[in-house]
């Protein structure tokens, strides 16, 4: 029996290294080597053929129904029913094709891609994937029929296929079939209502493309009727077209097209009539917008352009669409970077007109190189309040997008970061109003793991925000950089919660800054003070040195006695910390609070982590000769039974606690028999795991 088991395994084993080469031999470039391939694939089939071969365990069963018995004419022929080793080698076969049809999709080589799906489906013609795949090569062909057909063929093979109706919804868009469209994205959510999101996208499209095809049919039907603003137009955009003439002569041209952008209709008209071709086809117009060093005509026309591109474009979603596809998105970038203020400060209210819809945000998102324009705006935080509180805004609508933060993931320590630390050594020169937000914005990559890795590994950071401390510190008045200092410091508590070696090196400065700043008389500052430091004091016994000779003990119980939920909250683990690494904290503790009633009374509060840490910095306390003698008439041993026998969510908080509760009774004997009493030995046994 056990030979023939191994018998079995040994041809199971062959049959799993003769598919795997077959499959190297079909991915080959070689086409001599994939026809060979392909013939010692059709051998193999025949002999399998009879369904003999069959692997045990395979799930394909013999006689299955592969598609719809009834297809339309126009799709592929029905296939026979298949036996079992058939399909698993087609299988195999087909993924290789899948694979290669993927790779020439990515290329862009759509042809390709189809003929290797069509090749893929005729080796095993219920191939789901290869039907989807295939419609999306079609639709960048442009073959929307096609398209079509093969989704339908997809839904016989799945009739809840996502994809099918998200593609065979494009290509009926594409042929504005609106009402066929609408109907497969709401098939999308009766299959699955958590589709909302990409549903709205898909009908956000079909209303623009409706909106489009009536914003066209309004023009002709106006210019028919010789309506005078589009039949101006009209005649303008064709002199616009006539070359060789003298530069202002465009340039009052661009003007006056600009005063007939009155309407919607205009506006259509203009896209129809090839404007912007007709302006970046034009070398005068053209040379105005990409020379580097422009004469004062230049800046004009420039200028002249980018106000007709902001009353061709506003509140129009088709046109916005082919100014930042038109090969002007680099452009765009370029003008916003110019050293004309004129010229920059145009650009900047264009993109900001983009902002209005989520549409032209996503156009944004799409087609800018975000780096760069993130780059190019933190540069505008030295100009005036409303060129730089504009330039912010654009960031403070795009950063907080997940394509926003996807773009900049692998690149940002580089291509971003450096300029915001230019900023930050160059306190006194940043826009005072508006660095806040730009402190802000930096700050929400702290959701990015990725991001805040390159940030808080990076010296470079570390040494510039204390090199904007300082400034802030030493500012007279000390108001003038409030609203700065205020963000600086919840920006470094962000970044600091990270696990890194460039933090703990740079947690003794930090901490030096943050003790400082620990006698502000404003409470925001020195909530985010003490936080930081919390983040400080586990990463660094030298930055616990440094706070310790700066009294931090007596200043922390004093936060706890009058300071918010908050600021109590980083108090405690500081104190926590402290009398973990020092007995001599410990017997500050004990001495300005000989009852400890400060920490005792944070054992009631709804914080698990405030008293989880009270609770250990108190296991600390209870190895000073007398702490524990000094608690013999108070409620501890309840209240600390209570937290180790409870069901909190943090496992900390039962641990600590328990722990506290062990050092409690060993330290007084007499606390033991409390503990008998409320017979809570078995709950401190169960947790003698905890205490060490």
């Amino acid at each position: 029996m056990a030979d023939k088991e191994n018998s079995e395994l040994e041809r199971f084993l062959r049959e799993v290294d003769e598919i795997t080469n077959l499959v190297e031999e079909f991915k080959s470039d070689d086409p001599a080597i994939r026809e060979k391939a392909f013939q010692k694939a059709d051998e193999k089939l025949e002999r399998g053929s009879s369904g003999a071969d069959i692997v045990e365990g395979c799930k394909t069963k013999l006689n299955c129904t592969l598609i719809n018995p009834n297809p339309s004419c126009s799709g592929p022929p029905q296939p026979p029913n298949l036996p079992g080793q058939y399909r698993m080698d087609s299988n195999v076969m087909n993924q290789a094709l899948k694979e290669k049809g993927n790779a020439a999709f990515k290329k862009g080589d759509y042809a390709t891609a189809v003929q290797y799906y069509t090749d893929g489906l005729e080796k095993l013609r219920d191939f789901q994937v290869l039907y989807t795949n295939r419609a999306q090569a079609y639709i960048k062909l442009g073959k929307y029929e096609e398209a079509i057909s093969d989704c339908e063929w997809a839904l016989k093979c799945n009739e809840n296929c996502i994809k099918a109706y998200v593609h065979m919804g494009k290509a009926n868009l594409s042929l504005k079939k609106y009402e066929e469209a609408q109907q497969c994205y709401q098939k999308i959510l009766e299959i699955d209502p958590n589709q909302e999101k990409l549903v709205k996208e898909y009908m956000n499209l079909l209303e623009l493309a409706q909106k489009k095809e009536q914003q066209e049919k309004e023009v002709v039907e106006e210019f028919e009727r010789g309506n005078v603003n589009t039949t101006t137009a009209h005649e303008v955009l064709k002199k616009l077209s006539s070359p060789n003439k003298i530069p202002y002569f465009y340039l009052g041209g661009v003007r006056f097209l600009t005063e007939l952008m009155k309407e919607g209709t205009e506006q259509t008209l203009f896209r129809t009539n090839n404007g912007f071709s007709i302006i970046s086809d034009n070398e005068i117009l053209r040379r105005s917008l990409t020379s580097s060093v422009k004469e004062p005509c230049e800046v004009e026309l420039c200028v002249a352009v980018l106000v007709l591109w902001q009353a061709v474009c506003h509140g129009n979603e088709e046109n916005q669409r082919l100014l930042i596809t038109s090969g002007t998105s680099e452009q765009l970038l370029d003008l916003l970077s110019c050293k004309e203020s004129e010229i920059y400060t145009e650009c900047i209210t264009l993109l900001s007109s983009y902002l209005l819809s989520e549409y032209g945000k996503g156009l944004l998102l799409c087609n800018l190189n975000l780096t760069r324009l993130m780059q190019i705006l933190l540069g505008f935080l030295n100009c005036t309040d409303t060129i730089a509180s504009t330039a912010m805004g654009i960031l403070a609508n795009l950063v907080p997008e997940n394509k926003f933060k996807k773009y900049c993931r692998n690149d940002f320590a580089v291509n971003v970061l450096p300029s915001f630390e230019i900023l930050l050594k160059n306190l006194n020169l940043v826009n005072k109003q508006v660095f806040p937000q730009c402190i802000s914005i930096i700050g929400s990559f702290a959701t990015d793991k990725a991001i805040s890795g390159q940030i808080a590994g990076r010296e470079e950071y570390w040494e510039s925000c204390l090199a904007a401390v300082d400034e802030a510190i030493s500012s007279v008045p000390e108001t003038d950089y409030r609203e700065t200092l205020y963000a600086l410091l919840g920006l470094m508590v962000n970044f600091s919660m990270e696990q890194c070696c460039t933090i703990q090196a740079k947690a003794p400065a930090i901490t030096e800054r943050c003790i400082s700043l620990l006698g502000s008389a404003d409470g925001g500052i020195l909530t985010r003070a003490t936080g930081l430091l919390s983040h400080m004091l586990p990463q660094s016994a030298e930055a616990v040195e440094k706070a310790l000779k700066s009294e931090i003990v007596k200043k922390m119980l004093r936060f706890i006695k009058v300071g918010g939920m908050t600021t109590t909250r980083y108090a405690v683990k500081n104190l926590a910390v402290c009398s973990s690494h020092s007995k001599h904290a410990c017997e500050e503790i004990v001495k300005c609070d000989k009852k400890l009633s400060g920490l005792r009374k944070l054992l009631s509060s709804d914080d698990e982590l405030v008293v989880g840490n009270a609770a250990l910095c108190l296991s600390h306390c209870f190895e000073i000769p007398g702490a524990a003698t000094s608690l013999l008439k108070s409620d501890i041993v309840r209240v600390l039974l209570k937290h180790a026998g409870g069901d909190a969510k943090q496992n900390g908080l039962q641990q600590n606690a328990a722990i506290a509760l062990g050092k409690l009774c060993l330290a007084e004997s007499r606390h033991r028999t409390e503990l008998r009493e409320l017979h809570g030995l078995e709950i401190l046994t169960a947790c003698m795991k905890y205490i060490k």
